[in-house]
């Protein structure tokens, strides 16, 4: 069976990924399962640099076929802020809660209908052997709240608000997350490529 080596410390992340991967016949493994704690300094100006970096990175130093993601939250009130700074917002190695609060401190007093956000995720498929890269993009759209509202998810989830649902992307089950997210989205199209190079 061929492995897929996902490239992040994030379990989170890792759950996400796995789960919307899991009808193809592919061993996925993180990280966190071989037992690595693999750094790669995120400093590009895009989400596709930072992405490319920590799947060359990874996939050279394990020899495995390597997936790395680099998305984040964009909001139209902050000039699209805090965009490829999504997880070192507040601070580097800003916990979750410190980001959300720092968001919400910038957008105090601004009503609902100024609070149009994005979210945006780039992924890299990169294979060390043949040394070949792909990569696909999604996006979703909503707006932020002025307080978190529900318990799954991570990140900047429980105060993104999807106005067709009513919910936040916290209050929202794994698999209806993973239909509607920029991970999600992002994740069908990396499918179809690894249906096509790898016939799993």
């Amino acid at each position: 069976m061929k492995e897929l080596l996902l490239a992040t410390n994030n379990l989170g992340k890792a759950r996400e990924i796995s789960q919307a991967l899991s009808d193809l016949n592919l061993r996925i493994l993180s990280l966190h399962d071989l037992g690595e704690r693999i750094r790669v300094e995120e400093d590009g100006k895009t989400y596709l640099e930072n992405a490319r970096k920590k799947a060359r990175e990874v996939g050279l130093m394990t020899k495995k076929l390597t997936l790395a993601d680099d998305s984040g939250l964009e909001v139209e009130a902050l000039g699209g802020l805090p965009g490829v700074e999504s997880a070192n917002f507040a601070r580097k190695g800003a916990s979750d809660k410190e980001n959300n609060e720092k968001l919400l401190k910038l957008l105090e007093g601004v009503p609902f209908e100024r609070r149009r956000a994005r979210f945006r995720c780039v992924m890299v498929l990169f294979d060390p052997l043949e040394k070949v890269e792909e990569w696909v993009e999604g996006s979703v759209e909503g707006f932020i709240l002025d307080h978190p509202r529900g318990e799954q998810g991570f990140g900047y989830d429980p105060l993104f608000f999807i106005p067709e649902l009513g919910k936040t992307l916290a209050e929202l089950p794994l698999e209806v997350k993973n239909s509607i997210s920029h991970r999600g989205r992002a994740l069908r199209a990396l499918k179809e490529v690894l249906k096509k190079r790898y016939k799993v």
